[in-house]
């Protein structure tokens, strides 16, 4: 071998033993160890915007939302709540939508928000698609702004979970100061009637359920039939008032037993959609909204053969909780959806998202998503067999009290033996943005007489009241109610074997409330209900508790007219509209009550499925109260002299 291969030779072989060792392979991502539906939140970038305002400096975010489903099961119609903590406001997220109805984007998410998928709500398994990432997972893309976190701050959210019933999720764990990860698991022990097998998701039970059922759908346009209803039995709405959101340029081109609360084409025309059908004569189509306003009809559209001819429609956006009537607790419609590209086929169906409906002072209702259900069956009157939707979506909305929401109705509390009235708390209902009463000063308490006096005609006679009961009057009054309803709860008597309150009513509204009803959760005392006298009331089992009692008005007397002038509306202050009973109970069911110490009084007051804001305190005995009446009686009588003169 000659020296120059020698010397050749040898320097391969230092170089090579030279070289390190290979790298260890990496570890395998955090996600691979969850055995069920794993969750990350990353935030990516962030960088500050005008204007410059150092208390609250907005700064925009984007951050990436994954769920990637490791379980043994489809993930249908995923929902994951995303705890955002910063004031942020969300400008977009990609292949989803906010699914609770209370937000659309853009819009505030600052207390958080559920996030649901769209277009595909649902994520298939690993074992089912041989390990396809693509559908197992999506990826969602959040961009918005937040405000105070800025550089080198992380403006992450306080909690990342999945809300699919039957999952339990930890706390999640951060990796580094950028990214969250949960891994939420079945809970063991939820009962679930859904199986691998199954092509829908089971119908939900709720306070209140949407249905969107898809009846007859063509090449760009198909009719569906929406029907709204009444599950609980103190929910009820008046006047409802029905949004959603377009997602793919669709509009309402006709409509049966509804009607959008706005006639509008504009945006049809100069949009897209007019750009697309350009033969169609859109002078007759009825609204182009992407969120559009959907109200009922009065009853004497129901034989309308152009806009009623709907079972269950057309009854002036009242629906009764079952309670009261069940023939009442349902509402329908139906409406023709133009399409656009490219769902320009029979089988492309895309439900709206983000519903939201509402009434006049009724609860509020929290809408969750469209979630895809075995097709709706409608029978047929004549007997024969009946139809069944091509398509259906199930809306479960629930009874909700949102964050800083006030009542819309009170209570005041009176006694046999004590001259005042204690009435309805301060700003009870929401307080006035003019700062010339005290919105923290208590209600001054009142006189019998008061109860029928408007608020702002009430200084007078609550201050005169309070001089004679020697109690301090601040120096700012305190502001009124501001409740369009107010209650009084008087307990008339207590005898050895029973006892006997009377209920006023009192609407300070212009319009009227029909069909309205009164829910009392009297606690140990219900059971004793005997009668009464000027209503239809009854003991009602709520949440398995016989503990309400629900009354109504008897037929004829079930109209509460709203307020209206006075006999001379230059001096005299308006009336309200009034009804009023007294209610009955009987101690042989309900041994040991104490009526005057509390049992008498009700712990929850519902007007028409509204929860309303009660006194903080009860009346106790006056030993005075017979001369108070006495010294009293000169004061009104000065009172109404002055108001006459």
């Amino acid at each position: 071998m000659s020296p120059t291969l020698s010397l050749l030779l040898l320097l391969l072989t230092t170089l090579t033993t030279a070289q390190p060792p290979p790298s260890p392979p990496a570890p395998p991502p955090i996600s691979d160890s969850c055995n069920g539906v794993f969750l990350s939140y990353t935030f990516t970038s962030g960088s500050k915007l005008p204007p410059d305002q150092p208390s609250n400096q907005p700064y925009r975010f984007e951050s990436t939302l994954r769920i990637l489903n490791n379980a043994a099961e489809d993930l249908k119609s995923w929902r994951v709540f995303v705890g955002f903590q910063h004031d942020e406001y969300l400008v977009s997220a990609s292949n989803a939508v906010v699914a609770d109805g209370s937000v659309a984007v853009p819009g505030r998410v600052g207390n958080g928000t559920v996030f649901g998928g769209f277009p595909s709500a649902d994520l298939k398994t690993a074992i089912e698609t041989a390990g396809d990432v693509d559908q197992m997972s999506v990826r969602v893309d959040l961009v918005g702004t937040q405000f105070g976190v800025g550089s080198p701050g992380v403006p992450m959210p306080g909690n990342v979970s999945l809300v699919n019933d039957g999952f339990v999720c930890p706390k999640p764990t951060m990796q580094g100061t950028r990214v969250m990860n949960v891994c939420c698991t079945k809970d063991p022990n939820a009962v679930s009637n859904v199986t691998i097998t199954d092509e829908f998701l089971p119908r939900q039970t709720g306070d209140l359920t949407i249905m969107y059922d898809v009846l007859r759908t063509y090449e760009s346009s198909y009719w569906a039939a929406v029907t709204i209803e009444n599950h609980s039995p103190l929910g009820r709405l008046d006047n409802w008032n029905l949004t959603w959101d377009w997602m793919r340029d669709e509009f309402i081109n006709d409509i049966k037993g509804a009607h959008p609360f706005t006639r509008d084409s504009t945006e049809c025309i100069f949009g897209p959609q007019g750009a697309f059908y350009k033969q169609l004569d859109f002078s007759n189509v009825l609204n182009c909204e992407r969120r559009p306003t959907l109200i009922d009809l009065p009853l004497e559209m129901t034989n309308n053969t152009k806009w009623g001819m709907i079972p269950f429609c057309c009854r002036n956006g009242t629906i009764l909780p079952p309670t009261m009537d069940p023939s009442k607790s349902k509402s329908a419609f139906q409406l023709e959806v133009f399409k656009m590209p490219p769902d320009l086929n029979r089988s492309e169906l895309v439900p709206p998202q983000n519903f939201k409906i509402s009434g006049r002072l009724n609860p509020d209702y929290k809408c969750g998503p469209p979630v895809r259900v075995s097709p709706t069956e409608f029978p047929d009157p004549s007997g024969l067999p009946g139809s069944t939707a091509v398509s259906s979506w199930q809306v479960v909305c629930n009874i909700t009290q949102p964050k800083g929401s006030s009542p819309r109705c009170c209570v005041s509390f009176s006694a046999y033996y004590n001259e005042s009235i204690i009435p309805c708390p301060t700003c009870a209902c929401g307080c006035p943005s003019s700062k010339t009463c005290s919105t923290t000063a208590p209600a001054l308490f009142l006189p019998a007489q008061a109860l029928l006096v408007p608020f702002e005609n009430r200084t007078a006679l609550s201050t005169a009241w309070a001089s004679i009961q020697r109690r301090t009057v601040p120096n700012t009054l305190p502001c009124g109610d501001h409740c369009g309803v107010s209650l009084n709860w008087h307990l008339l008597t207590d005898y050895r074997g029973g006892w006997t309150a009377r209920v006023t009513l009192f609407n300070w509204e212009d319009t009227s409330f029909a069909d309205w009803f009164v829910a009392m959760e009297m606690g140990k005392s219900a059971p004793g209900l005997e009668k009464a006298y000027s209503f239809n009331a009854s003991s009602l089992e709520v949440n398995g508790v016989n503990d309400t009692i629900f009354m109504q008005g008897l037929p004829g007397l079930n109209y509460l007219v709203g307020e209206v002038d006075g006999s001379n509306p230059k001096r005299d202050p308006r009336v309200p509209g009034k009804q009023q009973s007294v209610v009955s109970f009987t101690k042989k069911l309900t041994p040991g009550i104490n009526v005057v110490g509390g049992d008498g009084f009700p712990t929850k007051v519902f007007f028409n499925g509204e929860e309303c804001a009660l006194p903080g305190i009860l009346p106790t005995s006056d030993s005075v109260r017979s001369m108070a009446r006495v010294v009293f009686s000169g004061v009104v009588a000065f009172f109404i002299v002055a108001m006459l003169m």
